[in-house]
C-alpha cells in the first residue's frame, strides 16, 4: 500500500487556535453488519491527548484504532459517549485536521508541486502565495528539484515526503496518522520517522499516530496508549520520558527505551494473543 494525505474540508466546528486537545469520554462506536446485526468496534473508550502532544496508539488488528481516528476527525459519529476537540463536541468534520492514510489519495495527474499546493488553493489562498508555500515545503522535505514530477515517478519514500508536505502546509492543529509508514522498507521508514519529528517540531500540532510497530511508537511519541482486543478500549497509557530531539535509530539503544519496550509489550502481548486466538477460532 502507498501513502495518502487528505486535508479534511467542510463545516467548521471549532474556533481557530494554534493547537487543540482531544478528549474521548466513554466513547462507543457501533456499526450495522450486512446481516442486520450490530458490531461494536469501540466500547467506553477514554482517551485524552493534550494540545501539542504526540500520542501513539498500539493494539492488535481489529481493536478499533482506525475507528478512533474517524471519531476524532468527525468522519464517523460516536454511538455513545463524547468526543471533544478543543473542549467542543465533535458534531461535524473537525476543522484544522489533516489525516494521513496508508492508501494513496494524491492526484496522480497533478505534479508534485500542484499536489502540495492543492490544499491552500482549496482554502482560497491566492495562487502565487500557494505555489510559493508549496515550493518552500518541498524544500523542507528535501524534494527541491522534483516539483514537476508526478507521483508515479517517485519512490515510496519520496511520495511520503510529498504526503507530509501536503499535510503540514495546511498548518493543521491536529494531525491524524494511520500507519503512514507501514509500506516502507526499514531504512526508509526510519528516515521518514526522523523527518516527521523534525517537521512536527516546527509547529507542534497535536498528533495521534496509529501503528502496529511498538518500537516506532516509543521512538516517536510523548505517550503510548495500548488498546484492548475488540471491542476496543484503553488498557494502559505509558509516558515516554525520553529526551527530545530524538534520532529514531539511535534512541532505540538507550536503556530507558529498552525498559519502556518491555513494560509496554507485557501489556500489549496479552491483547495480541486474544486477537490471534479469535482469528484462528473463526
Amino acid at each position: 500500500m502507498t501513502e495518502a494525505v487528505q486535508h479534511i474540508p467542510g463545516r467548521e466546528t471549532l474556533t481557530p487556535s494554534a493547537t487543540a486537545g482531544i478528549d474521548l469520554r466513554r466513547a462507543t462506536k457501533r456499526f450495522r453488519t450486512p446481516n442486520g446485526g450490530v458490531y461494536t468496534a469501540l466500547r467506553d473508550l477514554d482517551l485524552r491527548v493534550a494540545p501539542g502532544e504526540f500520542c501513539a496508539v498500539v493494539g492488535p488488528t481489529g481493536c478499533g484504532k482506525s475507528t478512533t481516528l474517524s471519531l476524532i476527525s468527525g468522519l464517523e459519529r460516536v454511538s455513545a459517549g463524547e468526543v471533544l476537540v478543543a473542549g467542543q463536541p465533535v458534531d461535524g468534520i473537525t476543522a484544522g485536521t489533516a489525516f494521513m492514510f496508508q492508501t494513496d489519495a494524491v492526484f496522480p495527474w497533478k505534479s508534485v508541486l500542484a499536489n502540495v499546493a492543492a490544499g491552500p488553493l482549496f482554502r482560497g489562498v491566492p495562487k502565487k502565495e500557494a505555489i510559493a508555500n508549496a515550493r518552500d515545503w518541498l524544500r523542507r522535505v528535501g524534494l527541491s528539484g522534483f516539483e514537476d514530477r508526478h507521483p508515479h515517478q517517485l519512490s515510496g519514500g519520496m511520495r511520503k515526503r510529498v504526503a507530509l508536505a501536503q499535510s503540514l502546509i495546511n498548518e493543521p492543529r491536529i494531525l491524524l496518522m494511520d500507519e503512514p509508514f507501514s509500506a516502507l522498507d526499514v531504512q526508509t521508514r526510519s528516515i521518514m520517522s526522523d523527518e516527521l519529528l523534525a517537521l512536527w517540531d516546527l509547529s507542534r500540532p497535536t498528533v495521534v499516530f496509529i501503528t502496529h510497530d511498538l518500537e516506532e511508537a516509543i521512538a516517536l511519541a510523548d505517550k503510548v496508549v495500548v488498546m484492548t482486543a475488540g471491542p476496543g478500549t484503553i488498557k494502559a497509557t505509558f509516558d515516554v520520558d525520553l529526551p527530545r530531539p530524538r534520532k529514531v535509530q539511535e534512541i532505540r539503544f538507550e536503556p530507558r527505551f529498552v525498559e519502556l519496550y518491555h513494560q509496554i509489550w507485557e501489556t500489549l502481548r496479552d491483547e495480541v494473543q486474544v486477537a490471534y486466538a479469535r482469528s484462528t477460532a473463526s
